[in-house]
């Protein structure tokens, strides 16, 4: 009895919990996307790199093959829907499944206030930002309606909660996010399908960089005070999170909106 319990837990612990799911992920060759395809493909996931080409392509591919060799780029950009319908077609054809969808491609945009930002900017950031989870959930939905299963996750953000100054067309898109995730939950429970959000603080990636705050002293140390850890996230924190919802550890939660932020929104 006691040989035959020790078995049970030594395999719950080898136990992966993306064992050979299908994952398809949207920005995954640097900064959240990539440490949320390398956390995916770790826990046994086949995993899909839908991106813009990029000259990180050969180092981050080469990063998530070291934990899991199937996994497999696409070029894709999120805001044509013929493009995401070609990704989505490639993954069927590949791996005959869609398990598990995370919508995270997006940008920064302009710094800038309302009535100085230009409608090219404006336009851009939603185009990517807000349009592009549309066209992605569209045909992922499509996939996991004729399975009847699956797990979408949207990348959304502190700022789809709040305000920010200077950032009109980001803060737009995040609050549009968590509307579209709460509406498809809703439409698609009783298919099988849960659609759930992460909503992310300010993490150390590259977009901090090329937004200039990592650069500036003084401004790295206001927005990290805006979190009551008084740091920055990991990429690697965003990826456990979405892991989690990915799962079936999270099979009752859809609709909802997982805040990863250091406390940021307790304030």
């Amino acid at each position: 009895m006691l040989e035959s319990t020790s078995i049970i837990q030594r395999q719950k612990i080898d136990m992966k919990r993306l064992q050979d799911k299908t994952v398809f992920i949207t920005g995954g060759l640097s900064g959240i996307g990539k440490a949320c395809a390398v956390a995916a493909a770790k826990e046994g996931a086949n995993v899909i790199v839908a991106d813009l080409r990029s000259v990180t392509i050969d180092a981050a591919m080469k990063e998530i093959q070291g934990e899991k060799d199937s996994a497999t780029f696409i070029e894709c950009d999120v805001a044509s829907m013929e493009s995401v319908a070609g990704a989505i077609a490639s993954t069927i054809e590949k791996f005959k499944t869609l398990d598990v969808a995370l919508n995270d491609a997006g940008i920064g945009g302009e710094s800038t206030s309302i009535a100085e930002m230009t409608e090219e900017s404006w336009n851009q950031v939603i185009r990517v930002n807000l349009t592009g989870v549309f066209n992605c959930m569209k045909q992922e939905l499509l996939q996991m309606t004729s399975q009847k299963s699956g797990s979408i996750i949207n990348m959304s953000s502190i700022l789809g909660k709040v305000g920010f100054s200077g950032s009109a067309g980001y803060v737009a898109a995040k609050h549009g996010v968590l509307g579209l995730t709460k509406t498809a939950a809703l439409e698609y429970a009783v298919s099988g399908i849960r659609v759930n959000a992460l909503c992310p603080g300010f993490i150390d990636t590259p977009l901090l960089t090329k937004g200039g705050i990592n650069d500036n002293e003084i401004v790295k140390q206001q927005i990290m005070a805006l979190h009551p850890m008084n740091r920055f996230g990991k990429s690697i924190e965003i990826g456990s999170a979405f892991v989690f919802l990915a799962s079936d550890e999270s099979s009752f939660i859809t609709g909802t909106s997982l805040e990863i932020d250091g406390g940021y929104l307790a304030r």
